[in-house]
């Protein structure tokens, strides 16, 4: 099993990340992301914005040193939110899960709010062996798909 770490991420994260963030399954499955994955100016905004906001802790996640994806939590409308990327080439193996019981255990406030595609069960996945708990569901524009879908809010108390 790799060792999962998380960090702050760094300006050289940045190209590893937008390609990351590109890759069209992942955008598909995420569904919820920027409107044109393949603009980097509009990344390097995103990203500047998270980086330096107070109501935003982002890291970077490693395995065994690599950069595998990025997971923060923000406040939205006074709740607090999780939310993770991690790279394709890494799906299925945990990390996901680690990095969250990672933040999780950093992260005091309670509840904590997540949200996902409702047909993204690997995220559902993640969630739900974190104990978060569906409460409901919204129908919203995913923009990585140009269509509303059913999107599934969770819970951890």
């Amino acid at each position: 099993m790799s060792t999962v770490a998380l960090r702050p991420v760094q300006d050289t994260d940045l190209d590893a990340l937008f390609e990351q963030m590109r890759d069209p399954e992942a955008v598909r499955m995420a569904a919820f992301t920027a409107r044109d994955p393949d603009d980097r100016a509009a990344f390097d905004a995103h990203m500047h914005k998270l980086r330096t906001s107070p109501e935003v802790t982002l890291r970077a996640v490693t395995s065994d040193g690599r950069l595998v994806g990025t997971i923060g939590n923000f406040v939205m409308d006074g709740d607090t939110e999780v939310t993770y990327w991690i790279d394709r080439s890494a799906w299925g193996q945990g990390i996901a899960s680690r990095a969250l019981a990672l933040v999780l255990a950093e992260l005091l406030v309670r509840p904590v709010y997540a949200r996902a595609a409702s047909d993204n069960l690997g995220s559902l996945r993640v969630l739900h062996k974190a104990g978060f708990v569906a409460i409901g569901t919204e129908v919203a524009y995913a923009a990585a798909r140009d269509a509303e879908i059913e999107e599934t809010v969770l819970r951890l108390d």
